[in-house]
């Protein structure tokens, strides 16, 4: 994940926490309790603001993906903004407490973090007492973990923001992803070693130093095929930006390269496969699907995912998401799938989409991030945010939250 989705996703925590204050900021002392274990391995951080200032209400953050060679611990580029302010004391001086974990594992983490959070939220009310709602923030992988934990245990979460999260269905989320690679080895045979589904070591080790610059030398020195590549695969560019072509490709491409293994590994077999896809989009598509790679998946990875990785939209607790347009990493299909779902469960009314019109993954301004919390209390508390606005920072943006709250119902 970039350092610039890390920092929007911390920017979301901060807003929803500013969104659920009456008029003003309560002032007070942050002190963050030595970081914990949890019995999975995770560690765990809670930050308490003075007993005096503390609202009753905690925030608990399901952090994004983080590349599995990385070590486990708590993200803290995610929880540091600009300037080096830190934000769960900012969260603290706000009156909310705050509670985040590392899950146990990293990388595809979608069971292991809902597990942790879950028991994260016991953690905190053995320490300070039972929270009087508790509200789950999550996005990309934390945004699907947000929508598996609030519809399996809504004893423990009153509600959930999901932002950009891959919502709708997993599998197809997977295969997207390696259709991209797949199409891209087409267009530019040999560029990368390994396969779709086995990715050398080397490629991992030498991705940003050696493949990021031939992936963009090919990719300008060929349009063409670069243009029938973004074609056949369907993923979202800004016409009106041309630096998003390589985005787009090297986003799609950084999740194959380090995804792939460690989803193999942890789901107990390959899931990708294309045996009866057809491509189109090329200038010969008969000759595309005649010589493209195909690809069968393992059943044992189909079965894991159908079985703990699909969401069923079946809601107790409120859930509210967050999606762009036009998302590169985790296409907006998502929002459309999963309400498909959430309405053959007959819980549509405690579910509620913000679209944003806007390239990016996570791409949100502070307005939406706080229109889609206001939503959620709503949704949770059957009370408004009166007043919410003030904490933006400028006319433009307290106008486009009151634009969306009035929109979405969050403001009568």
């Amino acid at each position: 994940m970039s350092r610039l989705v890390r920092l929007l996703l911390v920017i979301l925590i901060l807003l929803s926490s500013l969104s659920a204050l009456p008029a003003q900021a309560t002032g007070g002392i942050s002190t963050c309790q030595p970081d914990g274990q949890q019995a999975s391995g995770a560690i765990y951080r809670i930050c308490m603001p003075e007993p005096d200032d503390w609202n009753g209400d905690l925030v608990v953050y399901a952090h994004g993906y983080v590349a599995p060679d990385e070590p486990v611990g708590i993200p803290e580029d995610q929880l540091e903004l600009p300037g080096g302010l830190s934000i769960p004391e900012i969260v603290n001086k706000l009156g909310f407490a705050f509670a985040t974990t590392s899950y146990s594992t990293n990388g595809l983490a979608v069971l292991e973090g809902v597990e942790d959070l879950r028991d994260l939220v016991d953690i905190f009310s053995d320490m300070h007492g039972q929270p009087r709602y508790v509200y789950l923030v999550g996005a990309s992988e934390g945004g699907i973990i947000t929508a598996l934990a609030v519809e399996k245990f809504p004893e423990a979460f009153d509600g959930g923001l999901a932002a950009c999260g891959p919502v709708g269905d997993f599998r197809r989320q997977g295969n997207y992803l390696g259709d991209f690679r797949i199409v891209f080895d087409y267009f530019f045979p040999g560029l990368i070693p390994g396969s779709p589904v086995n990715i050398p070591q080397e490629v991992m080790d030498n991705w940003d130093m050696v493949y990021v610059p031939r992936i963009i030398e090919a990719i300008s020195s060929d349009p063409h095929a670069t243009e029938q590549l973004l074609r056949v695969t369907h993923a979202p560019i800004d016409g009106r930006d041309p630096a998003s072509v390589e985005a787009t490709i090297l986003g799609l491409l950084w999740y194959n390269v380090f995804a792939t293994n460690d989803g193999i590994d942890k789901l107990g077999g390959q899931p990708f496969d294309n045996m009866q896809r057809f491509y189109h989009g090329s200038d010969n598509d008969l000759q595309l699907n005649r010589e493209i790679q195909r690809i069968q998946a393992d059943p044992v990875a189909l079965a894991e995912i159908e079985a703990h990785y699909q969401t069923s939209g079946c809601l107790i607790s409120p859930l509210v998401t967050l999606h762009t347009t036009g998302d590169p990493i985790v296409p907006y299909w998502h929002e459309i799938l999963y309400c498909k779902k959430v309405r053959a469960s007959s819980s549509y009314s405690l579910y509620s989409n913000i679209p944003v019109f806007r390239y990016g993954h996570c791409n949100f301004k502070a307005s939406e991030v706080l229109a889609g919390f206001a939503l959620l209390v709503l949704k949770v508390t059957r009370q408004q945010l009166a007043g919410a606005e003030r904490v933006l920072p400028d006319a433009n943006s307290r106008a486009e939250f009151l634009q969306l709250v009035r929109q979405y119902g969050a403001l009568r």
